[in-house]
């Protein structure tokens, strides 16, 4: 049996962060082509919110060097990356101007994807809407496609990992 207290310290931004660790997400990629270069970058706040009208959300970190660079596109590519593309994440690492240079991307009316990403979505800003440190965006779903063959890459514990079948 397992002892489970509840702590009476403050939430901080570590202990957010190390809790959070214990829930696995998805992983995306959103990007666009802005001024000629693409800009863009990792996200696993990324969540279905709506069916009708079709909208999903990504949460952007005050702090990001790309978030305002993207925000500028009229058009995003959000990539869902599949179990053949963690080496993304590891370019995502890298500063923002360096990011794309080893990647496979194609771009489409501005928005940027993934090559052989497990499912691509082109979006839209629709609301931002102020969350703490972070920008909360509604995104409109504009047209989307999934390779069904492909098993998703999953981010737990701070790294990306495989389904176990």
């Amino acid at each position: 049996m397992h002892n489970h207290s509840v702590s009476s310290a403050p939430v901080t931004a570590h202990g957010m962060r190390r809790v959070l660790a214990g829930f696995p997400t998805g992983v995306v990629l959103v990007a666009a082509e802005v001024e000629g270069r693409v800009v863009g970058l990792s996200a696993n706040s990324f969540t279905s919110v709506s069916l009708d009208p079709p909208l999903v959300s990504i949460s952007f970190a005050h702090t990001s060097t790309s978030w305002p660079v993207l925000r500028r596109a009229p058009r995003w590519g959000v990539s869902v990356l599949g179990e053949q593309q963690a080496h993304v994440l590891q370019e995502m690492r890298l500063p923002a101007q360096e990011r794309f240079a080893r990647l496979d991307m194609h771009i489409e009316s501005g928005a940027a994807y993934v090559a052989c990403a497990l499912a691509q979505l082109t979006v839209e800003l629709d609301t931002e809407i102020e969350a703490g440190d972070h920008a909360l965006t509604l995104l409109r779903v504009l047209e989307l496609h999934r390779d069904t063959e492909q098993h998703p890459l999953v981010f737990f514990g701070s790294s990306a990992h495989r389904l176990a079948r």
